[in-house]
């Protein structure tokens, strides 16, 4: 059995538009670095995070990683100390799963160090109360892409059940990650708290079409289904610029785009890697013309979720 594992884990979009909290996809980066190291201090300890600007905490009780590998430890009745290094690849804040992907990364880096005592689907329970550490809710729609990979859909939080999607071999995500600033607490907090029953239809429709069209890899169908009508009306007021990049990007052919989790990334997809190249730019152009600047990622969905360095 080896001392020490370095994993990277996936940033992933949440909510893909009209599935809010319960559809989500990796991406292939940015992500997470998390390198364990067993010792003999019989401690979970957090020796170095880099890549976060200081804003990270070190107390081992109230860090995403830690919390979760702590649990994972104290389930097994396993004592032994494990030192940890986090670098934070992605944008902190960002809308594109940073909290996700170190509880992705610490679960199942921990796991595979002392030899793969749970299976994968028994690791989604620890890595969703990594997220409640994060924000305060112990959601699936970033964990679970980022353990599993791909597309997946959250039916049902209690009991928990989560399918994993099949989609189009040619389906690209365009990200933009523009340097403003917008809570989670903020992003939910705004929501409205009854929705019309229309509404209601409206959505459940789109996100069985969008389900549908992935699976038959019906690009039409994918894009007239990626509409929201009870969130982004409302998140939207939070990201400057928004309209304009989503105007934008769907005349350069995008079949959709939407706010990344709770923003302030923004998404798009398309059906090529050249359509996907040509979205960035106009992203990183249109931000570029509010002064702001912003990072672009142009990835395939991402099928592996983690892997080991």
């Amino acid at each position: 059995m080896r001392d020490s594992i370095k994993v990277f884990a996936p940033a992933s979009v949440a909510n893909v538009t009209c599935g809010f909290d319960i559809l989500g996809f990796a991406v292939d980066q940015p992500g997470d670095e998390i390198t364990l190291k067993k010792s003999d201090s019989g401690k979970v300890s957090i020796l170095q995070i880099t890549g976060d600007g200081g804003a990270l905490p070190m107390d081992a009780d109230k860090n995403t990683c830690s919390v979760v590998i702590k649990m994972f430890l104290n389930d097994l009745g396993i004592d032994t100390g494990i030192d940890i290094y986090l670098d934070k690849k992605m944008p902190l804040g960002s809308g594109l799963g940073s909290s996700a992907a170190s509880s992705v990364a610490a679960i199942c880096a921990i796991n595979e160090l002392l030899g793969k005592p749970k299976k994968l689907e028994e690791l989604l329970p620890y890595a969703m109360e990594g997220e409640r550490v994060a924000c305060g809710a112990a959601h699936a729609d970033n964990v679970a892409p980022g353990l599993y990979g791909g597309f997946v859909l959250i039916r049902s939080y209690d009991p928990l059940d989560v399918i994993k999607l099949k989609t189009p071999d040619k389906l690209y995500a365009t990200l933009v990650h523009p340097h403003i600033e917008v809570q989670t607490k903020d992003a939910r907090e705004i929501l409205r708290k009854r929705i019309y029953f229309k509404d209601s239809v409206k959505q459940s429709g789109n996100v069985a079409g969008l389900i549908a069209g992935l699976l038959t890899s019906d690009y039409g169908l994918i894009s007239r289904s990626m509409h929201d009508y009870i969130v982004e009306p409302t998140r939207s007021i939070l990201i400057p610029g928004y309209n304009e990049v989503k105007d934008a990007v769907m005349d350069l052919g995008a079949l959709g785009a939407g706010i990344s989790g709770s923003g302030p990334s923004i998404f798009a997809l398309s059906k090529d890697k050249i359509t996907a190249e040509k979205i960035a730019l106009k992203m990183k152009s249109v931000y570029a013309g509010f002064r702001i600047e912003s990072e672009t990622y142009v990835s395939k969905i991402n099928q592996a979720g983690p892997k080991i360095l």
